[in-house]
């Protein structure tokens, strides 16, 4: 009787839309989904897990919204429109826009969103910038914020890829030789407070790929833009040719999922500069693009295929 009561309640809770409330919620928030897209008067509509599909800055801008600490670049925005919009990793007071005294049109990037559509929600933070007056700003974005923007692959050129601009501190919140006061000071001292020195990895061929040093040791987290058994399979190859590091001092640690995509991460020597895995980066990324290439003619083998189930259960939680 309790088998078929716990059977009868987790089909009841189950919505229309095949999303266990229980279950961890699809759009990567690490909550429940009841408690995140799911929860009574919020946005319980369709959750897109890859919001930022179909542009060739994919894989960065997944790398901004997830763990890297300060940072800013110019959106390529596709109707000229006489005012910039720069993105932002972290905006004063964790906000989703804001227009700068000195008329500086910002976006967050890394923002609680009301909807189940990153890019949709991206678009509306835009619209919002192109359009706002100097001194204003948005705390939060979602659908309340207007009538629906389009998504954020209407608003940019599809084809352009990002070269972000990494900083040390969150200094450029403001414009030159103006001092913080009050909340905007708070929020910078505690923003300050949280980075993880990083370091964008600069090579031929390697794209969203970041040096972080987390204290005890230092990681590379390389957003992949491959599907993910795919890439699975390729990283399963090089690891049992002994090919899946960087070279002395790295070793293969694991991967994490972010908005559609995985990152695999390898941990490194931390008394070495990150300019230094540069070679390693890019050797590596050559080994993988040849071992991509060479699954459709040559399958797994046996002890390839066990390494890929060894690798898919590696899964890392970033802290």
């Amino acid at each position: 009787m309790a088998k078929r009561t716990a059977v009868k309640d987790a089909v009841k809770d189950k919505p229309a839309g095949g999303v266990n409330p229980r279950q961890p919620c699809p759009c990567g928030s690490g909550k429940r989904y009841k408690a995140c897209h799911g929860a009574a008067g919020g946005a319980a509509d369709v959750i897109v897990s890859r919001p930022f599909e179909g542009l060739a800055a994919e894989t960065e801008l997944i790398a901004l919204r997830e763990f890297v600490p300060s940072a800013t670049v110019k959106l390529p925005l596709k109707d000229g429109s006489a005012r910039e919009v720069t993105l932002a990793t972290v905006l004063p007071m964790a906000a989703a826009g804001l227009v700068r005294a000195d008329g500086t049109a910002f976006v967050g990037l890394q923002v609680q969103t009301r909807s189940g559509d990153l890019s949709r929600d991206l678009a509306r933070a835009v619209r919002w910038a192109l359009n706002a007056e100097t001194g204003d700003a948005l705390p939060v974005v979602g659908p309340d914020n207007g009538d629906d923007p389009g998504r954020l692959q209407d608003l940019l050129d599809t084809g352009a890829t990002l070269s972000p601009d990494l900083h040390a501190d969150f200094a450029w919140w403001l414009p030159p030789d103006n001092e913080p006061t009050g909340d905007v000071a708070l929020s910078l001292e505690r923003a300050n407070a949280a980075i993880l020195p990083t370091e964008r990895v600069d090579a031929p061929g390697v794209e969203a790929a970041y040096w972080v040093d987390a204290g005890d040791k230092a990681h590379l987290r390389w957003v992949r833009p491959e599907p993910e058994e795919t890439l699975l399979a390729a990283l399963a190859r090089l690891s049992v040719r002994g090919e899946l590091d960087l070279g002395e001092g790295s070793r293969y640690a694991g991967s994490f999922r972010a908005h559609g995509l995985l990152v695999p991460v390898w941990d490194l020597d931390r008394e070495l500069h990150s300019s230094e895995w540069a070679p390693g980066a890019e050797a590596l990324g050559k080994r993988v693009d040849d071992a991509l290439a060479g699954l459709d003619a040559e399958p797994l083998t046996e002890a390839e295929r066990r390494a890929r189930d060894g690798l898919r259960g590696r899964q890392i939680t970033l802290r």
